[in-house]
């Protein structure tokens, strides 16, 4: 018999999805450390939901938990960036050739998109971005290939903020997003798919620059 997840208490779900918003909109930044009792008071809750929830953050990658340190906000680097969009560009680009080539409906990404456009603070557009993008590969008809994205998309979403952070890009990728949309509905698949494999890629490259070995060493 397949087990049944068990459900996370409302507290514990309340502060979970809180600090976790914080954290993907950059309220909360990498390496920044993440005490118990001060979230509790601030969440007006005990410790217990607070201890629960960093867990779960712990688990999906976005705190990283330390007998030393404490709870810290997890650190982006290049190399946990690389891979993690590595995942992305395996993955992403097929579950979307899938969902087209399976004639699904894009009105939940249509709508992603539109909120994205019209947002008015980072935090806002950030949400729908990540929104517009679980649009196209959640009706890819495959439920393990959605959970296997669903697991890096919270990681995804902070390389972003930490991208982002440092320099928006905010108008270029609504332009690629508008174009990977169209040809989507447009039912062009495999077009679709390279579209977003392409977005998907030039945003780490451009974050991320692979280093260049020196001139002159061997």
């Amino acid at each position: 018999m397949t087990s049944v997840p068990t459900p996370i208490p409302s507290r514990t779900q309340y502060v979970l999805d809180a600090i976790k918003h914080r954290i993907l909109t950059g309220e909360l930044t990498p390496g920044q450390s993440l005490v118990e009792t001060e979230l509790a008071t601030q969440f007006g809750v005990s410790k217990t939901p607070v201890r629960e929830a960093l867990k779960t953050l712990a688990g999906t990658g976005l705190v990283v938990m330390s007998q030393y340190k404490g709870v810290t906000v997890r650190m982006v680097d290049a190399d946990m960036a690389r891979e993690v969009y590595d995942v992305r560009l395996l993955l992403e680009p097929e579950a979307l050739r899938r969902a087209v080539r399976l004639g699904a409906s894009l009105d939940t990404a249509r709508d992603a998109l539109t909120r994205a456009d019209a947002a008015t603070d980072t935090a806002e557009r950030s949400l729908a971005n990540r929104e517009f993008h679980r649009a196209l590969y959640l009706p890819c008809g495959n439920p393990l290939l959605v959970r296997m994205l669903d697991e890096v998309r919270d990681q995804a979403a902070l390389v972003s903020a930490v991208a982002w952070a440092a320099d928006p890009s905010w108008e270029r990728e609504a332009t690629e997003h508008r174009e990977i949309l169209r040809l989507a509905l447009d039912g062009d698949a495999d077009g679709a798919a390279s579209a977003l494999h392409s977005h998907i890629a030039s945003f780490v490259r451009a974050a991320f620059p692979e280093p260049h070995p020196e001139e002159g060493q061997e």
